[in-house]
């Protein structure tokens, strides 16, 4: 990561959720070597319960996992239209804090992807395109000690 000052991801989650009016906002992070390079939830703001913090996902699975993967952002507006009831499974985060709407972008270190930071409502319809890109623009280029945005390198 950058040399920064330490940054307070817990306090960031808390004002990016009362900011947007979000119910739900989580980061999750790229695991060590020593653990396979598993996604997992580490902080979260508006939770219902603990279950997040026993999520493990691989590369391409669970929403953070395709985000970590393709390094492209994700958006669901609608979940009970959008994911087909069976797959729910796929999708722990969501069972997890009942989410209805919801969207996740990566967290970029350099040129790769080592985090997925996911906004989302416990209601449908709540997060739509226009709604996700006034947030991605809000949050700006950088957040934390990562990029919010990939930055091109000469």
């Amino acid at each position: 990561m950058k040399n920064q000052p330490i940054y307070d991801y817990q306090r960031e989650m808390d004002k990016l959720r009362t900011r947007f009016h979000f119910d739900f906002v989580s980061m999750a992070l790229v695991q060590p070597a020593e653990d396979r390079f598993v996604l997992t939830w580490q902080y979260a703001s508006g939770n219902i319960n603990e279950r997040y913090k026993r999520i493990v996902l691989h590369s391409g699975k669970g929403i953070a996992g395709m985000v970590f993967k393709t390094g492209k952002p994700m958006l669901i507006p609608n979940v009970n239209a959008d994911i087909e009831s069976r797959d729910l499974y796929n999708y722990p985060i969501i069972v997890a804090e009942q989410l209805k709407s919801l969207g996740a972008i990566p967290l970029w270190e350099g040129t790769r992807v080592m985090g997925v930071l996911l906004v989302g409502y416990r209601k449908e319809n709540m997060l739509d395109h226009k709604a996700f890109a006034s947030f991605q623009e809000g949050i700006g280029k950088e957040f934390g000690a990562f990029y919010a945005k990939e930055v091109s390198r000469p």
